[in-house]
């Protein structure tokens, strides 16, 4: 019987270890500057497929977002459908930024696509696609658009995808803190219990 009530612990602790890992990963969102160490702005012709290679190299999960840097009296960045996007059409975006400091938070699964607000801009490959995945690492497309379209007085974009402020460093900092403490007892308690038998 002492035999199968140690097995139960050990795997009950284990567990446990593995749920505070999870949080620990899943408090940890990232901010990505969009082109790493380049601005958004239209590539050079050496290096065209910039923000295409940038976005394939990085995972983008909920709960991330993305940076847009830019002189706001010279460019933009808005959000669109893929069709615009591929047409590179700036008349009906989802959402328009252009503050040159546009935070961009990622909330649900799916693609993104995004393009400058500046005539021209786009076919000169200034534009961003990214796919977003769920926490679990799993991708589920988005779902299929409402059947009722909004009125004429309420924004054409939904709020959730609006820019919003950035966590101030303490805030960040607190997040990180907690997910490591919360990682730190899971493994301590984890490890003493295993030492107990």
């Amino acid at each position: 019987m002492g035999y199968h009530l140690h097995s139960k612990l050990c795997s009950f602790f284990q567990a446990c270890l593995l749920l505070s890992l999870k949080i620990a990963v899943t408090c940890g969102a990232y901010e990505f500057k969009v082109g790493g160490l380049h601005a958004w702005g239209i590539p050079t012709k050496a290096n065209a497929q910039i923000y295409n290679n940038w976005s394939k190299s990085n995972r983008f999960h909920i709960g991330d977002s993305l940076l847009f840097l830019y002189p706001p009296s010279q460019d933009s960045v808005i959000q669109v459908a893929e069709e615009a996007y591929n047409g590179c059409k700036t008349s009906d975006p989802i959402l328009a930024m252009d503050d040159g400091n546009s935070l961009f938070n990622l909330t649900k699964p799916g693609k993104y696509f995004f393009i400058s607000g500046v005539a021209g801009h786009c076919e000169k490959s200034q534009k961003l696609e990214i796919t977003v995945f769920s926490s679990y690492g799993d991708f589920y497309p988005p779902s299929s658009a409402p059947s009722v379209l909004p009125s004429a007085s309420s924004p054409s974009y939904a709020t959730v995808f609006g820019p919003m402020p950035m966590p101030s460093s303490s805030e960040r900092s607190r997040t990180h803190f907690l997910a490591s403490v919360i990682a730190g007892i899971g493994a301590i308690s984890s490890v003493a219990f295993l030492n107990l038998f």
